[in-house]
């Protein structure tokens, strides 16, 4: 019992709120401290203990979301020695139900490492889900090797682009047009584009300017508690960047302080 989920808000920057939250895993052990999920997801997957983890992450996110307004979503990370797992299917059958929670609230995000380990094997389980009712997001596009042809074989409902993008799009042309040219193919697919890691309000901005669909980063929430998430979802989008202080403004704080 020393594992816990936070979840982190997902942003529609059409209606200005909250529409969804994607589950992150957290280990607080007695013996070494709050753990990086960098640290110790590979080594549970190299041990196959992230299957059950997986299993329990799974029912404990969607018995979650349950309880949440009916417009919201919860996404959860798969690793790719789940899709290896003959009952993975089933054990997101079994969460659904045990929850309540309708299938189309949740939603599955994969990385572009999932489908080159798998391949077709985790593509027929991916057309399965959508056949329930489920969705599938391709997370990190633009840092693997194969994002064209996957997104030619399978429709994803979602495409994140990813953080190494985001971080410049504010003083790179080519940021921009990067990051422009993955919103006009999927928009052109039919898919919904989220940008990872937005950090700042002038990143917001200009995302907001290339018509990005939604965002999620600490310019609106890091990943809380699920007690905190009523409070969140009573706020809008004004109120929860309200407080945020630029990078050039602490710089012009303490440059004004130092003066």
């Amino acid at each position: 019992d020393e594992l816990f989920l936070v979840y982190q808000p997902i942003v529609d920057l059409a209606e200005d709120r909250i529409a969804g939250f994607e589950t992150l895993v957290r280990w607080r052990s007695p013996e070494f401290g709050n753990v990086s999920p960098a640290e110790f997801v590979p080594i549970a997957e190299e041990c196959k203990l992230i299957v059950p983890i997986g299993e329990w992450i799974l029912k404990t996110a969607t018995r979650a979301a349950a309880s949440w307004p009916n417009h919201l979503r919860v996404s959860v990370n798969m690793s790719p020695v789940q899709f290896r797992n003959r009952r993975l299917l089933s054990s997101i059958v079994e969460a659904l139900d045990e929850s309540g929670l309708t299938p189309n609230r949740l939603q599955i995000e994969i990385t572009e490492t999932t489908l080159l380990d798998a391949g077709d094997h985790t593509l027929g389980v991916l057309r399965d889900l959508r056949v329930l009712g489920g969705r599938v997001a391709l997370d990190d596009f633009g840092t693997g090797y194969s994002s064209l042809n996957y997104l030619r074989r399978f429709p994803f409902d979602k495409v994140k682009i990813d953080k190494s993008f985001v971080d410049d799009v504010t003083g790179s042309q080519e940021s921009r047009a990067l990051v422009r040219a993955i919103m006009d193919l999927t928009g052109a697919l039919g898919m919904t584009t989220v940008a990872e890691g937005v950090e700042t309000l002038s990143q917001l901005a200009e995302l907001r300017k290339l018509g990005c669909q939604e965002i999620q980063g600490y310019v609106v929430s890091a990943a809380v508690d699920p007690a905190t998430i009523p409070d969140l979802l009573a706020r809008n989008l004004a109120e929860l960047t309200g407080e945020l202080v630029e990078v050039d403004d602490i710089e012009m704080i303490d440059a004004t302080v130092a003066a």
